[in-house]
């Protein structure tokens, strides 16, 4: 629960430091004396908006600083726990505000993104303003109710994550659609493609073979007469050739080498020349026998190089990398051919997940049901108590898996409404006036709250349009309420005020140039004089402080 609540430079308040306690606690004050500030500073700590406008004037910061127990918070301790910000049984929110506009925010002394204090906040407080029942008219409030009531979020988000799964799929399925529009014509030009490439079938390192194997075709008999010649050159001519030098030439280095051992290493690279002539010679004179002018040969080569050339310019590669499209375009084509297995198989996956997502969501709709019955059950029996004795509530669910499919389900939720018998069930926005709809969504608050009990509750001025007799059932509610948990009440109602365990005066005071506002406890005495204002105005009569204790409720 909310143990201490310090405000200072925000708005029109200089420093105000509050000590609250368990129970109903009531605020009242003046009109305009800034009931709802310490509310909306509160609001501050739990990660609303921040705006320079609520820095006090010639202030250059508002600091405010809220600090809970959680000693019995299990769900804010374990938040904590798992954001690393646990600090044994007591929790400290801040908020720093400059006057520029710029706001940091604290847990626990640790400086965090606003986004977390949210988080954390919906485990601390939870705060009712003096127009939440105009939500009542609106079908996502009525839907929210009935959730919040149900207390089911796991299945809520099981939903989600169905829907999610479900239209994940179904946008793929679309956009598989267009592309396969779109890539049927690419898909054909590639299949041609491939199969052109297919029949060619050149190999890796084929067209480089081809090229040299017709470039020897095309030199055939110039490469045979002069291949001819060399071997004539080297050892076939009778008269000179190179073998007979060579012989003639190791014959003399050999004599020479009885006469100087040094001519050796000499004689010795001159027999090696020769024999290496010689192998030269007979393998050329092999080459040359081999050469064969092969007209059909030469045509064939001719004509696969024509059409490795002619692929190439239509692919714009070269001839060499042929291959290598070739490749590509298979894996292109295989591809393609895999994308459409997938937008084949997209049907069945996208039946399979719509059947999941119904499961859940049919399951959703009869919790809400459930959950529907027993609200409507309650909230009839407490607007009984708010002088609408023969008034009727009713949640009623309507569950349609076309027209209301979405990540929430497949319901829409209409609150009906029916304030005189023999008057037919309606919608609540048809029927009822202003101050029935102030009640009925007073109504609503309290057992909502009751049934989540988050530990501390905040009513701004909730009992707008209620009076009498009405307000004292009011006030009697809420401090029921206020035995489960802390309870916050601003209002104007001394009914209510009456109820409450302890309650606290807001007052303005003008000092000079400025306006200052203060909140304090009242002791019993000063209640009595507060309730007796609310009920005879300015001037506190012995009647008003008669009536003041009648209104002053104690257990």
């Amino acid at each position: 629960m909310l143990t201490q609540l310090s405000v200072q430079n925000f708005a029109i308040v200089r420093f105000l430091e509050l000590d609250l306690h368990q129970g109903m606690t009531t605020i009242t004050g003046e009109t305009g004396a800034g009931k709802s500030i310490a509310i909306d500073a509160l609001g501050l700590c739990l990660g609303n908006r921040a705006e320079a406008s609520m820095v006090r004037q010639d202030a250059d910061k508002a600091e405010i600083s809220a600090q809970f127990d959680i000693s019995t918070n299990q769900r804010a301790q374990l938040w904590l726990q798992q954001n690393e910000l646990l600090s044994d049984d007591e929790c400290i929110l801040r908020r720093v505000v400059t006057k520029e506009g710029r706001s940091k925010a604290y847990i626990n002394g640790t400086a965090v993104p606003l986004a977390q204090l949210k988080s954390l906040g919906q485990y601390l407080i939870s705060i009712h303003g003096q127009h939440a029942h105009q939500l009542l008219l609106k079908p996502s409030q009525q839907l929210s109710i009935v959730d919040q009531y149900a207390a089911h979020p796991q299945l809520i988000g099981e939903v989600k994550q169905a829907y999610q799964m479900w239209k994940g799929l179904c946008n793929e399925q679309e956009l598989a659609e267009q592309q396969q529009k779109e890539l049927a014509a690419q898909r054909q030009l590639l299949e041609y493609q491939v199969k052109e490439l297919d029949e060619f079938a050149l190999q890796e390192g084929e067209y480089q073979s081809i090229e040299r194997q017709h470039q020897c075709l095309s030199h055939s008999t110039e490469l045979q007469q002069t291949s001819y010649q060399l071997t004539q050159l080297l050892g076939h001519d009778e008269q000179v050739n190179v073998l007979d030098m060579l012989a003639q030439a190791c014959k003399t280095t050999s004599q020479l080498l009885e006469l100087d051992p040094k001519l050796d290493a000499i004689n010795n690279l001159l027999h090696e020349a020769q024999i290496q002539v010689e192998e030269a010679t007979s393998q050329l004179s092999h080459y040359s026998e081999e050469l064969d002018d092969d007209p059909e040969l030469f045509a064939e080569l001719e004509q696969r190089l024509s059409l490795a050339l002619e692929l190439a310019r239509k692919h714009q590669t070269t001839p060499e990398l042929l291959p290598e499209l070739h490749q590509n375009l298979h894996t292109q084509l295989n591809h393609m051919s895999q994308q459409s297995e997938r937008f084949e198989h997209l049907a069945e996956e996208i039946e399979k997940t719509w059947q999941h997502y119904l499961g859940k969501a049919n399951k959703l709709s009869k919790s809400r049901e459930r959950a529907a019955n027993s609200l409507s059950k309650l909230i009839t029996k407490e607007i009984h108590k708010l002088s609408m004795a023969k008034a009727q509530c009713e949640f009623s669910v309507h569950s349609d898996a076309e027209q209301f499919i979405n990540a929430n389900g497949i319901n829409r939720v209409e609150l009906l409404v029916r304030t005189n018998p023999g008057q037919p069930m309606q919608a609540i926005e048809k029927v009822a006036s202003g101050g029935e709809l102030s009640r009925i969504g007073l109504a609503i608050q309290v057992i909502c709250s009751a049934s989540i009990l988050t530990p501390t509750l905040i009513f701004d001025e909730v009992d707008v349009g209620i009076s009498g007799p009405t307000a004292a059932v009011v006030g009697s509610m809420l401090r029921q309420l206020g035995k489960q948990c802390q309870v916050l009440c601003v209002t104007h109602l001394p009914q209510v005020a009456g109820h409450g365990h302890q309650q606290m005066l807001v007052s303005k005071q003008q000092k000079k140039n400025e306006t200052i506002t203060n909140m304090q406890t009242l002791s019993a005495k000063q209640r009595l004089e507060e309730l007796a204002r609310l009920l005879a105005g300015d001037e506190i009569t012995p009647s008003a402080l008669a009536n003041a204790q009648e209104l002053l409720i104690s257990d």
